[in-house]
């Protein structure tokens, strides 16, 4: 979609895919097994927090998907936010929230008391155990009773590094043999984006915000599911996961 500004927002929102899709290359079948379990549990016409929702990738994926969901988008990041509210402006099915996710009082921002879903996608991992064991007891408060949380993300099991090793490796010489081909990488997209006379302002703001790149911990899928069920969610377990990345479910 080209807008009065100039910005194909069509055309952003493709290269931030194929940019994740260089670090995640089963990034679609995590989203695919994410919604299967939100149709599963809650319905195909749920209300739905994308909790850090960047460009909005779980929203769009949610929307076409099932036409009858609402999504709130909820970040920080000026510049990716920029992008979503550009691609869903006039969409009375989403709204987004800027806020950041380690202020106590973020929920109060929602438009919204209680979720159906809260999904999360390759975020969380900037911010440290404590933080996130905090962050998941706000987001059991906002589940509704048999609502559902997922988060898929970097997490690693430290018990097996001789496959962590051989995994990282294989991964890395894959992600070399792309680059070669002229994928962009992190660093290259956020270059392209300060280039952009709409993004450009939003992105100095960006690296004030966040810095070069943000540096959290990945604990195991163990780990996440066990303190989802100490901060009040009844079930919590891994649905999917890759060899160094899993998606954990938990069931208010």
């Amino acid at each position: 979609m080209t807008t009065t500004t100039g910005t194909d927002w069509g055309a952003w929102q493709e290269s931030w895919d194929r940019q994740q899709e260089w670090y995640m290359p089963d990034r679609e079948e995590r989203f695919r097994v994410m919604l299967d379990m939100v149709e599963a549990l809650v319905g195909p016409e749920p209300r739905v927090l994308d909790l850090a929702c960047g460009t909005g990738t779980i929203t769009a994926r949610l929307l076409d998907r099932f036409p009858g969901a609402t999504s709130t988008g909820v970040d920080l990041d000026p510049a990716l936010l920029t992008i979503a509210r550009g691609t869903f402006e006039g969409d009375d099915r989403v709204s987004f929230v800027t806020a950041d996710l380690k202020d106590p009082q973020w929920p109060s921002l929602l438009p919204y008391d209680s979720y159906d879903a809260v999904l999360t996608a390759t975020a969380l991992h900037w911010l440290h155990s404590e933080p996130l064991a905090a962050l998941y007891g706000r987001i059991a408060d906002l589940v509704r009773d048999g609502g559902v949380f997922m988060n898929a993300d970097h997490m690693i099991d430290e018990t097996t590094p001789r496959i962590n090793a051989a995994d990282r490796a294989q991964r890395h010489a894959r992600m070399d043999q792309a680059k070669a081909n002229g994928v962009a990488d992190w660093a290259e997209w956020w270059q392209l984006a300060a280039q952009d006379p709409v993004l450009a302002a939003p992105t100095a703001r960006r690296f004030e915000i966040y810095g070069e790149h943000a540096e959290g911990d990945t604990p195991s899928a163990d780990w996440h599911a066990r303190v989802l069920r100490e901060k009040g969610f009844g079930e919590a377990r891994t649905v999917w996961r890759s060899p160094s990345d899993a998606l954990v479910l938990a069931v208010r």
